[in-house]
């Protein structure tokens, strides 16, 4: 069983910021690629950032110099730091894992958190 427990989201004033975090546990053996996606009412899935477990990022064009996305791979954690933020960053924000679990070498799954709603008011 694993389980991505997010933290973070709220309501905020255009400019402003908000710090977004995602912790995952249970069996677990290696976390490959962990990030944020995002979405908006009427609007598909997009992605956010992720982090490989090497500490390469890809950032979405919309957030690239306002977001920040750092891992700790120690506590399989990763943090969204969102500067300047904007109405048009307004969505549920999921946590995603690509990740092997203990046992089952070689293998791949990919987990989702509950999602956390962030709004950014004008």
């Amino acid at each position: 069983q694993v389980r991505l427990v997010e933290s973070g989201g709220g309501l905020v004033q255009a400019g402003g910021t908000l710090r977004l975090s995602c912790a995952a546990s249970g069996n677990i053996f290696s976390i490959n690629v962990m990030g944020w996606y995002r979405q908006a009412p009427g609007r598909q899935r997009e992605l956010v950032a992720r982090i490989t477990s090497g500490a390469i990022t890809t950032y979405a064009d919309s957030v690239k110099g306002r977001f920040t996305l750092a891992r700790d791979n120690a506590k399989n954690t990763v943090y969204l730091q969102m500067n300047s933020l904007k109405p048009e960053d307004t969505a549920v924000y999921y946590c995603n894992a690509l990740l092997t679990p203990l046992g089952v070498a070689g293998t791949l799954q990919d987990h989702w958190g509950q999602g956390t709603q962030v709004t950014v008011s004008s």
